[in-house]
């Protein structure tokens, strides 16, 4: 076991199963976004929860901006976290960008994983018509960046409350802005550039691991032709529409989210065959 690795990404091993499963947050957040959802997987699997290396309680020092310039560099940090707890056959949780990390690492050490959860995934969140609608025109992803920079604070409220989308629930909007606006402007808005930019498009066909697609109602961030796209080229995935509305139900709607990612867990040990063949509920 790599203690400084565990260090690195303020790692935290939980519960009495012997199988891992493992939550990976969104852009921006910290693994206590998983307050509400993770707790209630301690009685079955061993429960791990990280940070993103610049994020949380991770080490700070470690962060280097040319590994963390792209996906692939948070994805080596999912890939370092498994090789220093020696996981075989986890069940992946990612929310939103978190879900492509974990797609990438499946890529690069399909052992690791025995089924990936994508809790309102998008590989890429520009418009590219006819074919792609991601949600966002260039001129608006390049707005957010600079707002980023001018007035980070104002654009941590802006943005928590896009994300939420939920008049309902104005304490998830206030944890998210409190959490945005926890972390390092520079290292946010680097982040953000290797989330919102990047096109994972083409790495949806190879992968190989069993994946249950969770879309949310009137999410913004992720919509539902996103959800669609992303069922219809992975083979082996199952997409569910949720009831919950916004682009964070493991905070908004924990329970939801807590019963469908069970659900599809016990049906995949009970018919194996069915991550295989796939279907849309």
């Amino acid at each position: 076991m790599d203690k400084d690795i565990l260090f690195r990404n303020n790692v935290k091993v939980k519960g009495k199963g012997k199988q891992f499963i493992i939550f990976a947050p969104g852009f921006g957040c910290d693994q206590s976004v998983w307050n509400s959802v993770a707790a209630a997987f301690e009685d079955d699997y061993r429960v791990v929860l990280f940070d993103y290396v610049g994020l949380g309680q991770s080490d700070i020092s470690a962060y280097d901006s040319n590994r963390y310039s792209s996906l692939i560099g948070y994805a080596q940090d999912v890939l370092d976290v498994c090789s220093a707890l020696d996981v075989k056959d986890a069940v992946f949780v990612g929310h939103s960008v978190g879900s492509m990390i974990g797609m990438i690492a499946s890529l690069r050490h399909p052992e690791y994983f025995s089924h990936l959860v994508m809790i309102g995934p998008s590989p890429c969140y520009l418009n590219d018509p006819p074919q792609y609608f991601g949600g966002f025109e260039q001129e608006e992803l390049l707005g957010l960046i600079d707002m980023m920079e001018k007035n980070y604070i104002g654009w941590a409220n802006v943005f928590a409350s896009t994300v939420t989308n939920n008049e309902k629930r104005p304490d998830v909007k206030l944890q998210l802005e409190e959490r945005f606006c926890s972390t390092d402007p520079i290292i946010a808005r680097q982040f953000a550039e290797a989330a919102f930019f990047a096109d994972n498009r083409s790495d949806i066909p190879k992968v190989t691991v069993p994946t249950l697609i969770l879309q949310c109602s009137n999410d913004i961030i992720a919509p539902l032709t996103v959800g669609q796209y992303i069922h219809q080229h992975l083979l082996g995935s199952i997409l569910r529409i949720m009831e919950a509305t916004g682009h964070c139900p493991h905070m908004s709607h924990p329970k939801e989210t807590i019963r469908l990612i069970k659900e599809y867990l016990n049906q995949a040990a009970l018919e194996p065959g069915l991550a295989v063949r796939g279907e849309r509920i």
